[in-house]
């Protein structure tokens, strides 16, 4: 699976939905899927997450909590989007205050679509984000290297 030298933080973070995706978010954490057999850890600070798990659509009103919780995250960092609402809107696409999706505010890795989205799919973006974050932490050591 991955060669990341600690365990991947996740921090969670729900726009604005119906809650479906984040019920299946919490379901991903129980004994029946358990994410932690892959080192997982969910935290509720930015500063210790590598990996930011969005549900839900982008609004007008937490556009700006999205980009600062992204913001607050140490690089390497991997964002993911849960569910059709983080991917592209969803069902509440046309509503006046909807942005989109969640790449209409930070840039996006992995993309889990699904109304509501499985926790087997969260699960499996989760790994490929660990993927993509092993990707990111070699070639930030090589900037690093080259750089020194």
């Amino acid at each position: 699976m991955s060669s990341v030298s600690k365990s991947p933080w996740v921090i969670h973070y729900d726009g604005s939905s119906c809650n479906g995706c984040d019920i299946e978010v919490l379901a991903a954490l129980t004994p029946l899927y358990d994410v932690e057999r892959f080192g997982i850890i969910n935290t509720g600070n930015p500063k210790h997450a590598d990996i930011f798990l969005v549900t839900g659509s982008v609004n007008e009103q937490n556009i700006a909590v999205i980009k600062e919780i992204y913001d607050q995250m140490v690089e390497p960092k991997v964002v993911v989007a849960c569910g059709v609402c983080a991917c592209s809107g969803g069902i509440f696409h046309d509503c006046y205050n909807v942005v989109g999706g969640v790449d209409k505010a930070i840039p996006v890795d992995v993309y889990a679509p699904g109304c509501a989205v499985r926790p087997e799919a969260i699960i499996d973006a989760v790994v490929q984000g660990i993927g993509i974050l092993e990707q990111k932490s070699a070639a930030l050591a090589a900037a690093k290297k080259k750089g020194a």
